[in-house]
C-alpha cells in the first residue's frame, strides 16, 4: 500500500492538532510536518519532499495563496518535485477562492466539513484528480464560470491558466492523447492527468470536450 506523505499548513496549533490526529488513524497516510505559515511550509516541503499539502489561506506573514504559487511555479512539470496542494477555506471570500486558483491549488476543502471527507479529498488529489468540497461546488462552479468570461467582448477568457497549462490545451485542441502530450512535452502522464485535472477545476468544464471547445471560443486556437 502506497503512504501519502502529507504537510500540514496553519496558524492555529489546535487546528493542526486536530487534523494530524484525523489523518493518523488513516493507514495511507503519514504526517511528515507541520507549519505556521506558508513560508515554513515551504521549508518543510523542500526538507521532506511531500506528496500533498493541506493548507490554510489565512495565515500570518506569508498567506497560503503566495505559498501555493511558490511551490507549484518552482517545480511545475516535475511530478517527483512538485507537491499538490489542498486548501483549507471558509470560502469567505471570492478573492481567496480566485488566488489559490491562479496559483496552481488542486483542491478546495472547507475546514467544517465531515472528518471522512478530508482523507477522501487528500487520496483523489494526490491521485492527481481535482477536488471541490461538495458544500461548495456550485458556487465555486458559478465563480469560476463568471471568471472565465472577458466582459469586454464576451469570450471565455483563460487568464486563470498557467502558461503551462496553456500550453497543454494547445495539444489537446490538437488532438493529442495524454501519451501523446507526454511525449511531446516531455512529461510524465502523471503531470498531464493533474494539468488536465487543474484546467477542469479552473475553468468550470466537464471533460476534454469542453476543454478543447473552451480553446477554440477563446480563440487559443484557430479551425
Amino acid at each position: 500500500m502506497s503512504v501519502i506523505r502529507v504537510v500540514l499548513a496553519d496558524d492555529q496549533p489546535m487546528v493542526r492538532q486536530g487534523i494530524a490526529m484525523l489523518l493518523g488513524a488513516e493507514p495511507d497516510m503519514e504526517i511528515v510536518g507541520e507549519a505556521q505559515d506558508g513560508a515554513e511550509a515551504i521549508r518543510l516541503v523542500e526538507r521532506h519532499r511531500p506528496d500533498l499539502v493541506v493548507m490554510d489561506v489565512r495565515m500570518p506573514g506569508m498567506d497560503g495563496i503566495e505559498a501555493t504559487r511558490r511551490l507549484i511555479s518552482e517545480n511545475p512539470d516535475d511530478p517527483n518535485q512538485m507537491a499538490k496542494v489542498l486548501v483549507l477555506t471558509t470560502f469567505d471570500e471570492d478573492a481567496a477562492l480566485y488566488g489559490t486558483l491562479r496559483a496552481g491549488a488542486s483542491g478546495f476543502m472547507l475546514k467544517h466539513a465531515a472528518p471522512g471527507e478530508l482523507a477522501n479529498a487528500i487520496r483523489r488529489v494526490a491521485g492527481g484528480d481535482a477536488w471541490i468540497d461538495p458544500a461548495v461546488a456550485p458556487k465555486v462552479l458559478d465563480t469560476l464560470r463568471d471568471m472565465t468570461m472577458d466582459n469586454a467582448e464576451g469570450r471565455p477568457s483563460l487568464e486563470m491558466l498557467t502558461p503551462r497549462e496553456t500550453d497543454v490545451l494547445r495539444e489537446l485542441a490538437d488532438g493529442a492523447t495524454n501519451t501523446e502530450l507526454s511525449r511531446r512535452m516531455v512529461l510524465s502522464e502523471a503531470t498531464v492527468k493533474t494539468h488536465i485535472s487543474r484546467m477542469l477545476m479552473k475553468t468550470g468544464c466537464h471533460d476534454r470536450a469542453q476543454l478543447v471547445a473552451l480553446a477554440y471560443r477563446s480563440g487559443l486556437v484557430q479551425p
